[in-house]
């Protein structure tokens, strides 16, 4: 419960306050209307030829069966993702629309392999989303960084050849390397290739666990892919040594409340372990996951985080900080951003 006498948080304070989203992806996150304009440009069928028509299509707001339903929506967004320009376009926009809600810093995350079946070479699946986000700084100040993500359902050796893409454009806009997809019989521990590769070449690393599968899942993350943090971390409470292991060694967790509720992982918002895990002491930043697919925004996952886990204003630029303090940027950049972000949080009161 939230103390007495303290004030509730206010529309206005949310907005004002600097974010980050660490954990989103670019293929779950673009606009109804990009993906009608580009399917009609590409000749690409599409489940549904009207904005409503095709955000119910692709489980928008809606519960679904798993995370395997949940994923399925992708099919739909990577259609039009074939193309240097789509790519283009929607790293581009998804800055901008970030930018406008005052994320000052965002990490975008997607496969490069699943962009070809056009024949699209890897590299210029790389280039194209580097360039919108570059574009997207010029005009909009926004700070972003590129995470490629390896699959768990797809075999470790094209794990392995994205681990090397990673490493071959550590520096030129790529931060970090994850693993994602279906987590249920895919464990993390197959792709450890993958991960000693980026380790050994000194580039950051996030893995997807626990979601859709137990501690075990988190535990394979950090002891045998060496995940410096944690995608969604959300059954990490049913674990209490491995919590306090996380919690001790200050490994960032990226919750992502609202598809957690969607996938199921967790039965409702009020079940959400954010709050539970912010009180405990973990560094627990607020992210989208896909903006498209769950209707959401950072600004909405921060309300319900406010409505849910009555968290105070205090609380919110804590862990507004948090995302900052996980960001995969060198220390220097990261000191010298946090204290404009603390500047910042110091005029909302």
């Amino acid at each position: 419960m939230k103390p007495e006498n303290v004030p509730a948080v206010t529309s206005q304070q949310i907005a004002r306050l600097p974010k980050t989203d660490l954990h989103v992806h670019l293929d779950g996150s673009l606009r109804v209307e990009t993906i009608l304009d580009l399917a009609a440009k590409q000749g690409v069928s599409l489940p549904a030829t009207t904005p409503d028509g095709l955000a119910r299509a692709i489980h928008m707001g809606e519960v679904c069966a798993d995370l395997n339903d949940y994923l399925r929506a992708f099919d739909i967004t990577l259609s039009i993702l074939q193309e240097p320009d789509a790519l283009y376009r929607a790293a581009y926009e998804l800055a901008e629309d970030n930018a406008k809600e005052n994320v000052w810093y965002m990490e975008v995350r997607y496969s490069p392999i699943l962009h070809l079946k056009k024949g699209m070479k890897i590299t210029t699946a790389v280039e194209s989303v580097l360039a919108g986000l570059r574009d997207a700084q010029r005009d909009f100040g926004i700070r972003t960084g590129v995470i490629i993500c390896g699959i768990r359902n797809i075999n470790p050796e094209t794990s392995l050849r994205l681990a090397e893409l990673a490493v071959a454009y550590k520096n030129k806009g790529i931060v970090a390397f994850d693993l994602a997809g279906a987590e249920v019989n895919f464990p993390a521990k197959d792709h450890k290739d993958a991960f000693y590769l980026i380790l050994k070449n000194n580039v950051n690393c996030t893995c997807h666990a626990g979601e859709a599968y137990g501690p075990e899942s988190i535990h394979q993350a950090l002891h045998y892919c060496g995940s410096h943090r944690i995608g969604h971390g959300t059954r990490l409470r049913e674990d209490g040594d491995l919590l306090n292991y996380v919690n001790d060694h200050r490994i960032p967790v990226e919750a992502c409340v609202s598809s957690n509720v969607q996938t199921r992982a967790v039965s409702d918002y009020a079940s959400h372990p954010l709050k539970f895990y912010y009180n405990f002491g973990l560094r627990v930043t607020i992210n989208t996951d896909n903006r498209l697919i769950t209707d959401t925004t950072v600004t909405k996952e921060i309300e319900l985080a406010v409505k849910y886990g009555d968290f105070t204003l205090e609380d919110l630029k804590e862990i507004m900080i948090n995302g900052f303090k996980s960001a995969f940027l060198p220390f220097r950049d990261k000191q010298a951003l946090l204290r404009d972000v603390t500047a910042e949080l110091a005029q909302i009161h």
